[in-house]
């Protein structure tokens, strides 16, 4: 059964004013299949749009050999799948979207932006939007509308009233369930095979094919090493020890992982009004069943009663939150904080001046404990702030203690609980 998709508005959106769309993201998370769903509602209303796959092997050489014959035989409006393998197509691409001057009759999708990017940006430089698309979000699921998640008592009250509530035990079916669709669908006792074909048949062959990787074991005990360290600061050294790899190699390979979606660097905030603030960015894993295959949990109660509960949790949390972004076509304003006396707020979102310190507890009792580190973001509101750092002031938001209570309510003057479940 086809779940309706967040981004399917933004396709269209873009359509609208880009001649040429392109969805990037890693395998299996539906970009083809939304895409084909929209071509048959198109179809519908009159508009054909041909679809044509880049993994048909005499079909890609005859794109990477004669571009133009191609694309004479895959004329616009067109759906090609797997641009990243024929980047030769896209100065045709760039012809024919500019003789015609029309608007969204190209579209591409890419497993691997790492080379995209690059090509497309070249290429297709102010004819082309870039949609990021990532596994199933909560509310994608519950089939309830998107938003960005943004702090605020008018938020938080709307999205409680507009979602199903779940418990503990539900939310780590979730986290082991994963977000990719054709893997949730399985059984649960065919889902660590789902997620073993997975990982043989597209990541190892994908990075396989982008990097000399000399030997593919210490690449998978190095995935299994990010994934046991998952909302952890990034230390390349103990990466390294692991998986029996050099400090360089480890930078090259978490690269990879970030670059094919399945990780997520986060950076940390940085102002110059704030003291002693460290340095290390962390890294969660963006497909939290994959993380907790990976790491050998494959019982939601198991995972949830064990050693990485409460890390898995803060990473199903921040993809949470990060699709909500992404699902609305836009960047997600995201860093956390942490300065060396220890203090760490989760995430931060920085919008139009205002910093909104989130934090994630695996609680359903909030409390204004809680929310105690908050205060450490104080300084870059102060009125006494020099006039020459002015622009480094900031205005302190509602935060948020993202958990799992079953309502939203007031922990704090500083902030609100909201459960994980209503982003």
């Amino acid at each position: 059964m086809y779940i309706k998709r967040a981004l399917e508005s933004v396709v269209h959106r873009y359509s609208e004013h880009f001649k040429v769309v392109v969805v990037t993201g890693p395998r299996q998370v539906g970009k083809t299949t939304m895409l084909r769903h929209l071509m048959e509602e198109d179809a519908t209303s009159g508009i054909e749009r041909a679809y044509v796959s880049l993994d048909n092997t005499a079909i890609l050489q005859t794109a990477k050999e004669d571009p133009a014959l191609f694309l004479q035989r895959y004329r616009p409006p067109v759906l090609i799948d797997e641009i990243q393998k024929a980047p030769e197509l896209l100065p045709y691409i760039k012809e024919i979207v500019d003789s015609t001057g029309l608007t969204g009759t190209v579209w591409l999708t890419g497993s691997q932006p790492f080379h995209l990017m690059k090509e497309v940006s070249e290429s297709l430089a102010g004819r082309v939007g870039v949609i990021e698309m990532l596994g199933l979000s909560g509310a994608e699921i519950a089939g309830v509308e998107s938003e960005p998640f943004s702090p605020g008592q008018d938020y938080f009250v709307r999205r409680v009233g507009m979602s199903r509530p779940y418990d503990v035990v539900e939310a780590y079916e979730r986290i082991c369930a994963g977000s990719l669709p054709g893997i949730r669908a399985l059984p649960d006792d065919l889902r660590p095979s789902g997620y073993e074909s997975y990982l043989d048949t597209y990541i190892m062959r994908d990075i396989r094919d982008l990097s000399q990787i000399g030997d593919e074991l210490k690449f998978r005990r190095f995935m299994t090493a990010c994934a046991a360290l998952t909302s952890k600061p990034v230390v390349y050294a103990e990466l390294a020890r692991i998986a029996d790899i050099d400090e360089k190699t480890a930078k090259t390979w978490l690269s990879l992982l970030v670059s094919s979606y399945i990780v997520k660097v986060v950076e940390p905030y940085a102002n110059n009004l704030l003291k002693r603030l460290s340095k290390q960015p962390i890294m969660h894993f963006l497909d939290t069943g994959l993380a907790a295959y990976l790491t050998g949990w494959t019982s939601p109660r198991a995972l949830e009663a064990g050693a990485m509960s409460g890390q898995i949790f803060e990473s199903y949390v921040f993809g949470e939150v990060y699709k909500s972004y992404l699902n609305a076509g836009r960047r997600a304003p995201l860093h956390f904080f942490r300065n060396n006396d220890k203090k760490e707020i989760d995430l931060l979102l920085e919008s139009d001046g205002t910093l909104y310190p989130i934090e994630v507890k695996k609680t359903a009792s909030p409390s204004k404990k809680d929310a105690r580190n908050l205060g450490v973001l104080d300084p870059v509101a102060s009125d006494d702030v020099p006039a020459a750092l002015s622009s480094l002031k900031r205005t302190i938001g509602m935060g948020a203690i993202i958990c799992m209570a079953q309502d939203t309510f007031p922990v704090s003057e500083r902030a609100w609980a909201f459960p994980v479940w209503a982003v």
